[in-house]
């Protein structure tokens, strides 16, 4: 395809990798002004390199006026200078590459930043050319099209009174959303698109991209009519053939759904983010700050019905953590007596699926939650719901129990290098308070310890890469209504892969299939062997014909 710079990856790459999520604000400040920077994940490569990762996903960088932490784009084609340079950007992408791991961009097609040029001149009258790149509605003040309401709460519509029209917005009301059926619109996106695949980059992180096919009248916004449609042509006209790979955040997407968008013929996506496990511990009908717990049961039955309907079918992300999402450690597993050995049994747990590992920085040092007063978070989305709940009468105890819980910014605290002040994050106050735990949690302390977290995410990498098994295998549940063991066999014609983990506090029993009598523990996050499962223990045992 023209224009496409030479991609040396080959097609389906992305089924042997695993990739790390960095949030660039938060991971590596080098100018000393509290925020991460383009040099900082430069200055880090060699810690990835040894990690053993294959691609970064790399969280916003674009230039943005960080409403919504680079969710808001207002230049497709330009880096925040917070962040640093277009040149530091080429730098991190060469210098990734020699040490092969690919840059994966994190790519907002659904919105633009109410400060980009395009939505400026939209705004300058309904016969603008560029009026039509946004989604419009006439009406009068105070009476909004529908009562579609914003993510992150209030209204979805905001009135601009010299034009006597709203604008539709899922998220932020500096957030307006992209209109997806001007022609016009989707060229502009393509050649952004096309821009960064000629500079080396070579993937795509697709925030919301269920969601561009919208019909608010219809209050329609994931799924729409044309969703599959936009997406072929995304896929044909923007990405090429070979090499590129494209994630589908589909908070909508059910197993038929991912079929489509991932199918093997690759017209969509390559692969989708979806997030139906992630939902189970909060209570039925209600937001993710009603939190109720978890059904092991049901997660097992969850993840089953992933692994077996994309088997051969299209191809799935295998995450618990990212940027909106707290950390699984203190989510699933014990960040107190048990962190470490809950934080391994856990990534036993997902990396023995088939699918594409996404590791979100800090998870590999098994990083924990935090806990802030309220004037020290951050994240837009706390202080409305915040605001919200309080005000219908809840008790604002309750509500601070679920922001410790649920609020994004515990993933988003600054990346914990070491023991030395701010955790060696930043040489000045960074934007977001650091774990006070940084001391004893460190990617310092963790490389000095042959058996950390992080040497244990290092050994599931290389197992992911020397059998053929993770790639391929199907997948069958043991015990699917046990609440404390989470056990499945992989197989293959000349592999089988059986991974055990107990989900709990305590020793339990655990038989050991006779097809499994003769093989090897290649994996197991105690020292020794031992008979039943002792607390959050977790092994992987293979048997090769």
């Amino acid at each position: 395809m023209a224009g496409f710079a030479l991609n040396k990856r080959k097609a389906g790459w992305w089924k042997e990798a695993v990739f790390y999520q960095i949030y660039p604000k938060s991971f590596q400040d080098t100018d000393g002004d509290g925020f991460g920077d383009l040099k900082g994940i430069i200055s880090r490569l060699d810690y990835l390199e040894e990690l053993g990762i294959d691609g970064i996903w790399l969280s916003p960088v674009f230039q943005s006026p960080q409403a919504d932490n680079g969710y808001d784009i207002s230049d497709y084609c330009a880096i925040d200078p917070m962040f640093g340079t277009m040149q530091d950007m080429q730098e991190l992408i060469d210098q990734a590459k020699r040490r092969g791991i690919s840059i994966i961009m994190d790519l907002v097609l659904n919105h633009s930043s109410d400060e980009h040029r395009w939505f400026r001149e939209a705004l300058k009258s309904r016969d603008n050319p560029y009026h039509d790149y946004y989604v419009w509605r006439d009406g009068e003040e105070n009476c909004p099209p529908n009562d579609m309401k914003a993510v992150f709460g209030g209204s979805a519509w905001t009135y601009v009174p010299h034009l006597g029209q709203y604008y539709f917005h899922q998220f932020l009301d500096k957030q307006p959303d992209l209109n997806w059926e001007n022609e016009n619109l989707r060229q502009e996106l393509y050649k952004a698109i096309r821009f960064w695949v000629d500079k080396g980059v070579e993937g795509f992180r697709l925030d919301v991209i269920d969601q561009i096919a919208k019909e608010p009248d219809q209050k329609i916004t994931a799924n729409g009519p044309r969703l599959h449609e936009f997406l072929r042509e995304l896929s044909r006209e923007a990405f090429g053939e070979e090499g590129i790979v494209t994630v589908g955040e589909t908070w909508s997407a059910d197993v038929p759904r991912a079929q489509v968008f991932s199918a093997p013929d690759g017209s969509e996506l390559s692969m989708v983010f979806q997030f139906e496990h992630i939902c189970l511990d909060q209570q039925a009908g209600g937001e993710k700050w009603d939190i109720a717990p978890l059904s092991l049961p049901k997660l097992k039955d969850c993840f089953c019905r992933w692994q077996q309907g994309l088997h051969g079918q299209g191809w799935n992300s295998l995450f618990m953590d990212n940027h909106d999402l707290p950390r699984i450690v203190s989510r699933w597993g014990d960040d107190g007596k048990y962190r470490v050995q809950s934080a391994k049994m856990l990534a036993t747990m997902l990396h023995g699926m088939q699918g594409t590992p996404y590791i979100y920085q800090g998870e590999e040092l098994g990083m924990t939650n935090i806990r802030l007063k309220l004037e020290e978070y951050v994240d837009p989305e706390i202080h409305n719901m915040y605001a919200e709940r309080t005000q219908r009468g809840m008790d604002p105890h309750d509500v601070m129990q679920s922001i410790w819980a649920r609020g994004r910014d515990n993933a988003r605290t600054p990346m914990q290098w070491s023991d030395e002040p701010y955790a060696g994050f930043s040489n000045g106050k960074p934007w977001l308070p650091v774990n006070e735990n940084y001391r004893q949690i460190n990617a310092r302390q963790e490389l000095g310890d042959p058996d950390s977290v992080f040497r244990y995410y290092q050994k599931l990498i290389r197992l992911r890469k020397t059998y053929p098994v993770f790639r391929d295998g199907d997948f069958t549940l043991l015990c699917p209504e046990d609440e404390r063991i989470f056990a499945y066999i992989r197989s293959t014609q000349d592999q089988k892969l059986l991974v055990v983990c107990n989900f709990t506090d305590r020793e339990v029993a655990f038989e050991i299939p006779d097809a499994f009598a003769h093989a090897k523990q290649i994996l197991g996050n105690y020292p020794d062997a031992g008979d039943g499962l002792r607390p959050y223990e977790a092994k992987m045992l293979l048997w090769e014909e």
